[in-house]
């Protein structure tokens, strides 16, 4: 009796452990890649489910920079755990895919630099974010010679 239990047991596990990994598996269609926040590396770049993305168009201070982890931080009180919904370029910046991203329906990178946290990358955005940028923004994150047009 207790070896039937005991299979019956690990099949429920087995059954569990399953479902488990499907809702945390992301979701690729169509260019676009949907799932859970796994981690926050920093203010422009995040994992779904260890995938790792590139948030175009924002340019966010270094960890090691003055504004660096308080980006990371915004970023994971907004997004950590949460579902996100990115739109993938196609292009590939070192490990990451770069993508713009929504968490139910707000792009997470406008919302970054609405907090003043963080800058538009013309180069890579075309200007969308320009007209979010704050004043403090612009005076204490210079943009680096890779956001230029």
């Amino acid at each position: 009796m207790f070896w039937r239990f005991h299979a019956g047991l690990r099949r429920c596990l087995a059954i569990g452990l399953f479902a488990v990994s499907l809702s945390l598996t992301p979701a690729l269609a169509d260019g676009v890649l949907s799932g859970p926040v796994s981690h926050v590396r920093d203010g422009d770049t995040l994992e779904i489910v260890g995938v790792p993305i590139r948030l175009q168009g924002l340019h966010a201070p270094e960890l090691g920079e003055d504004g660096g982890q308080a980006a990371k931080r915004f970023m994971q009180d907004l997004v950590a755990g949460e579902t996100l919904r990115c739109e993938l370029t196609g292009e590939q910046t070192y490990d990451r895919f770069v993508a713009t991203c929504f968490l139910a329906g707000t792009d997470v990178a406008a919302a970054l630099i609405r907090a003043g946290l963080g800058r538009d990358c013309p180069r890579f955005s075309g200007g969308r974010y320009a007209g979010l940028e704050t004043d403090q923004a612009i005076e204490r994150f210079p943009l680096p010679d890779y956001c230029r047009p």
